[in-house]
């Protein structure tokens, strides 16, 4: 969990820093962190339109710019052709519904996350797909 949150520094989101790695045979296959797609100009540069529009944590997800760690890291891992099937997620927070469809997708096997995020759908779907999820220390 220590590397999933170093990761997470390198986010340009300026509402909440999250970092995820995906782990198989305590080796690390791909990193992520939330920001703005590659090559377009970063949320701490130019602002931040759910701040601007008021929109709370968990809400609207399609009126971010950004990308959250958990589809990064995904993305990272399809691009550099790693298979990430049956390997645990350890993430700064727990993910929220989208990404959670797209780590089932990815036959991800575990979540071993921090802190919670206020998505109980994501939880149910996990505990329906029959990912093990546990959330460790927050300290």
């Amino acid at each position: 969990m220590d590397i999933a949150s170093l990761v997470a520094k390198r986010s340009t989101c300026r509402r909440r820093q999250v970092g995820a790695i995906v782990v198989r045979d305590k080796r690390i296959l791909a990193t992520g962190y939330n920001g703005a797609p590659t090559g377009l100009p970063h949320c701490l540069d130019i602002g931040c339109l759910r701040e601007q529009l008021g929109i709370g944590s968990g809400e609207r997800h399609e009126l971010c710019r950004g990308l959250h760690a958990e589809q990064n890291v995904i993305i990272q891992a399809a691009y550099h052709g790693v298979c990430i099937k049956d390997a645990t997620l350890y993430c700064t927070n727990l993910p929220c519904s989208i990404c959670t469809k797209m780590l089932i997708n990815a036959a991800i096997c575990e979540i071993i996350y921090k802190e919670d995020y206020a998505d109980p759908m994501a939880e149910e779907m996990l505990k329906a797909a029959d990912i093990r999820l546990t959330q460790i220390n927050k300290a």
